[in-house]
């Protein structure tokens, strides 16, 4: 048995070695920080900003029943969530899930081979999830793989060996905050009387604190301990810190800090307290703009944990453009797979991480290493940028192949698709002060995504008013790049249910976007909102250039895009306005974006 029983005085002791350090310590991070750089002699975090793409793994005891308990499907996609979606009492998840999980095809050298494949740099992986089940050698309990099931090994030993070998960054995902196999812990009340299940019920009830620190000291903190000393991993991913009070979540980064200073950490641990960089919301599928170091982390299907009966896979295209959009941002991204119980990557997920690969292999130096887009929002697609390098990438191709990029006005010596950079250089032409016309072929040399590199002189950005295009299908007007005038108003978060406008309740509220056209052109506008019922009947109305098109709210219109009218727009600047026609009742809607389409006029003669 591994079990450690800590009475009062041994919990004294740890909290006073936690908040005291040693000489010996500090010897041994002197030696962490020397280890923490690679071949190339760049830091952890230097590298980890660098790859800008990684592997996400959520993998457990619970993906063996892979969604499904005593017949019945798990409610919602979080099957990792299984014994909190099906209340399984702690006894029953440990005979029935926790001794029956023996992933015997599991192959650590296979799985880092993926990875690599995909044109991925680090993997973070779950090393304890809420579930309170250790995927590690543990000593602070019995409760972990190599003790507790008939597997008897250590694949977080295996998969530190095999990230090593092949030069890539390792991390650990730890949920600090909630264990629901505590009985200090929070939100398992079929088990454990008096337990909260609400997020920071702290802040109004103190009661059950006493009981938590004991969680903290006696389970999350050690384990989190052993992890950095064991296994000396690169990246840290904590989870959940709004299920524990603040001074309890300092405790657990100051801890990791302490005991490897250069251990990349992130905010989820403490919120941006100490943090390195900052993580979206769950499963993103748009990134407002952000200042300083950040991480996505969508999955290949709306379940993080492997589920069978979850088909919505997304497709490699879809996950590319995800990837391209954080890199256009300063983003990294951190894709999520679920490996099934026996230890093998699911079929599809591998299908969709080749996709990826496949495009990386060719277009990967437009992501790795690159910066964030100097020039204002493109119409086609994101640009990335890697010193005087700009990387256009083409997510709608120029119906007459002229690729129009606005906003430059430096010189470009050179332009060129990454399919061929040295085969043939393509023709470039100034059409004015602000942009740079590149003739390219009629249709794209490769899907989803192609690639135009532009080698500049200098880069220097010009109007940073969104050009509007008329040689794609439609121009987009996304709510991240709106201006907002409104006290409450503000972007709801970013996946799929939230990408949309939050506390639209002033009457004044408005959301604007400043645009310009090069050419006299017609463009038909629609616009995309959700609205329930309480929102039924509410005016509003699309300003653009004095022309005032009033419309009614619908409810259920969930991410249709529904007809304004159609404008004609002069070459210029402009000016397009979402806004209320007076009172309304509760919201005015949850506007997520407006869709400029170019409208060819015949002209009789």
């Amino acid at each position: 048995m591994k079990n450690i029983k800590i009475n009062g005085l041994s919990l004294l002791l740890l909290m006073l070695l936690i908040s005291l350090s040693s000489a010996g310590q500090q010897r041994k991070n002197v030696v962490s920080e020397k280890k923490g750089k690679d071949i190339l002699g760049r830091s952890v975090l230097e590298q980890w900003k660098y790859e800008r793409f990684g592997m996400f793994i959520h993998w457990g005891v619970y993906s063996g029943p892979s969604g499904v308990f005593h017949g019945e499907t798990c409610p919602g996609f979080y099957a990792e969530h299984l014994m909190r979606l099906f209340e399984i009492p702690l006894e029953v998840y440990k005979k029935e899930v926790v001794a029956k999980f023996n992933p015997v095809k599991f192959n650590a050298d296979e799985w880092v081979k993926t990875l690599k494949s995909a044109g991925m740099g680090y993997m973070v992986i779950t090393a304890k999830h809420h579930d309170g089940f250790a995927m590690f050698d543990s000593d602070v309990t019995d409760y972990n793989i190599v003790d507790a099931t008939p597997f008897h090994r250590d694949p977080m030993a295996e998969l530190k060996r095999a990230c090593e070998k092949a030069g890539v960054l390792f991390g650990f995902y730890y949920s600090h905050a909630q264990d629901w196999a505590d009985p200090n812990g929070v939100r398992n009340t079929w088990d454990f009387e008096g337990q909260p299940t609400k997020r920071q019920w702290f802040k109004t009830d103190s009661s059950y604190y006493r009981r938590i620190k004991k969680y903290y000291y006696q389970k999350s903190i050690p384990q989190l301990i052993e992890l950095i000393k064991k296994y000396d991993p690169d990246i840290i991913w904590f989870d959940t810190a709004n299920w524990g009070p603040e001074d309890l979540n300092k405790a657990v980064v100051d801890t990791a800090l302490k005991y490897k200073p250069n251990l990349i950490i992130n905010s989820r641990g403490a919120g941006t307290y100490r943090a390195t960089y900052k993580s979206t919301n769950d499963k993103p599928v748009e990134f407002p703009h952000k200042d300083g170091l950040w991480e996505a982390i969508p999955s290949t299907n709306e379940s993080y944990g492997h589920h069978k009966f979850d088909h919505t896979h997304h497709s490699s295209g879809y996950l590319i453009e995800l990837i391209v959009k954080a890199a256009a941002q300063g983003g990294n991204m951190l894709l999520n797979i679920g490996p099934k119980g026996d230890g093998t990557i699911d079929i599809v997920d591998q299908g969709i991480l080749g996709g990826i690969g496949e495009w990386m292999q060719t277009n990967g130096e437009a992501i790795k290493g690159t910066e964030k887009n100097p020039l204002p929002t493109q119409s086609f697609g994101e640009i990335t940028r890697k010193g005087n390098i700009l990387y256009c990438h083409i997510f709608q191709w120029p119906k007459d192949g002229k690729l129009i990029v606005a906003g430059l006005t430096s010189k470009v010596r050179k332009a060129y698709l990454l399919t061929n950079p040295e085969d043939k250089t393509l023709p470039v032409n100034r059409i004015n002060l602000n942009d740079v016309e590149i003739t390219i072929p009629d249709y794209p040399q490769e899907r989803p995504v192609a690639v135009l590199a532009l080698e500049c002189e200098d880069i220097v950005p010009a109007n940073t008013n969104r050009l509007l295009l008329t040689n794609i299908p439609y121009n987009k007007l996304h709510v991240i790049d709106a201006v907002l005038h409104g006290k409450k108003l503000a972007y709801a978060g970013g996946n799929w249910r939230t990408d949309f406008l939050k506390g639209w309740v002033g009457a004044d509220d408005y959301a604007q976007w400043d645009i310009r056209n090069n050419i006299d052109s017609f463009f038909d506008i629609y616009i995309s909102y959700d609205a329930d019922v309480n929102s039924d009947g509410n005016k509003y109305e699309v300003i653009i250039d004095g022309q005032h098109f009033e419309k009614t709210v619908v409810s259920g219109a969930h991410k249709e895009h529904l007809y304004v009218g159609r404008v004609k727009l002069n070459p210029g600047n402009h000016q397009i306005k979402v806004a209320a026609t007076g009172q309304f009742k509760n919201e005015l809607f949850q506007l997520r974006d407006l869709r400029i389409d170019p409208v060819k006029i015949k002209v009789s003669l």
